[in-house]
């Protein structure tokens, strides 16, 4: 029988990084994931500067082997029209590879780890929880994505819900592909939909690239990718006629009070599981970080009483941290046409573009990135 204080359901970077406060701050923890890492994650893959800032993360020290590609430059417009170029001159963002990065991530929580097993049993105990009839722990933590088992728990259903869903492909270019390929390493594509309820993007890293389409609701999602890609495919922006190897997936966006609940009696939820993406942007790697960061400040607050009494902090916090990315569920509700004609003013306005959908939905360059006093160095 496994023994430990917290069970940290999920080895992506929400539950990575809750792993390695706990662990440094000398808290029994165990981390399960139903993959085996490193493990390849449908997913844009960029991440702000925040990320490696609030992570402590070298960049230099990071791309020793690993992908770390700056962007610079964002090309963006309405699908199927003329993109403009915006250079910043300076990184804004960067480019990552999940499989590299989320190893990266667990191999730096120094938690102890159980890979390849999924949550099959949860069941509550009278000081906690007995999982698989073979792991006891004190308090949960879900950080297994929009199908959480503990976000279950506590009320979610997937079913039933809104979230983004996205469709994601990342392929190597041959030498030929990367020499004449038109977008150049550091530059990143986005197209959006007429009714703002999504976008296409491609994303250049090195030798790879990564193409996908993201669509609130999951309207059409299929048809709308086809459309995107022939698109791509006969204006010269993306090379061959083959079939490319896109996976889905789905994330909630933040909804504040609307949206999931997050704490319970001993469990409480981070990251994708907690519905914590971007609205705007669809972004969860930011969130799942800060998120993660929240839950472990919470827990070690909570000196052992995991009663939702001593949980509640970490929903207030997370309020107050993300409550300003509610305001996307307004511009949703407007009429098709109101929606259509904003688009365009929005994506035609090179100041509005530059400073409202990159600046800030994208970029969050005005949000001053999270303190963390429990990280470690």
């Amino acid at each position: 029988m496994e023994q430990c204080e917290v069970l940290i359901v999920g080895g992506g970077p929400a539950g990575a990084t809750c792993a390695r406060v706990l662990a440094h701050w000398g808290i029994s923890v165990l981390l399960m994931d139903r993959d085996e890492f490193p493990r390849d994650k449908p997913c844009a893959g960029w991440i702000t500067p925040s990320v490696l800032e609030t992570l402590r993360i070298d960049p230099a020290q990071y791309r020793k082997g690993r992908e770390l590609q700056e962007i610079r430059e964002f090309h963006t417009g309405v699908m199927f029209g003329r993109q403009n170029r915006y250079d910043f001159g300076t990184p804004v963002s960067y480019a990552i590879r999940r499989r590299e990065f989320d190893h990266y991530l667990l191999l730096h929580s120094k938690s102890r780890n159980i890979l390849g097993e999924e949550v099959r049993s949860l069941e509550r105990t009278p000081d906690g929880w007995l999982v698989n009839d073979r792991i006891r722990a004190r308090l949960v933590v879900g950080a297994g994505g929009h199908h959480c088992p503990v976000a279950r728990i506590l009320g979610a259903q997937p079913a039933r819900e809104q979230p983004i869903a996205a469709v994601v492909a990342e392929f190597e270019l041959d030498p030929g592909e990367q020499a004449a390929f038109p977008l150049p390493p550091g530059h990143t594509s986005l197209s959006f939909l007429d009714d703002v309820r999504g976008y296409g993007w491609l994303v250049r890293k090195g030798a790879h690239l990564n193409v996908g389409l993201g669509v609130l609701g999951g309207t059409q999602v299929r048809g709308r990718l086809d459309a995107y890609l022939e698109h791509l495919r006969r204006t010269g922006a993306l090379p061959g006629t083959g079939p490319l190897p896109f996976k889905g997936h789905a994330y909630l966006p933040f909804r504040g009070v609307a949206g999931r609940r997050i704490v319970g009696d001993r469990a409480l939820v981070i990251g994708d599981a907690a519905g914590l993406a971007y609205p705007e942007s669809g972004e969860g790697i930011l969130p799942a970080v800060e998120s993660a960061i929240l839950a472990a400040q919470t827990i070690l607050c909570a000196s052992a009483d995991y009663r939702p009494r001593w949980l509640e902090p970490y929903a207030a916090a997370v309020a107050e941290r993300f409550g300003g990315a509610g305001s996307a569920a307004g511009r949703m509700a407007l009429p098709a046409p109101v929606q259509r004609l904003g688009t365009r003013l929005l994506l035609g306005t090179p100041w509005l573009t530059r400073h409202l959908v990159l600046d800030r939905w994208f970029l969050h360059r005005e949000q001053r990135p999270l303190v963390p006093r429990a990280l470690p160095e």
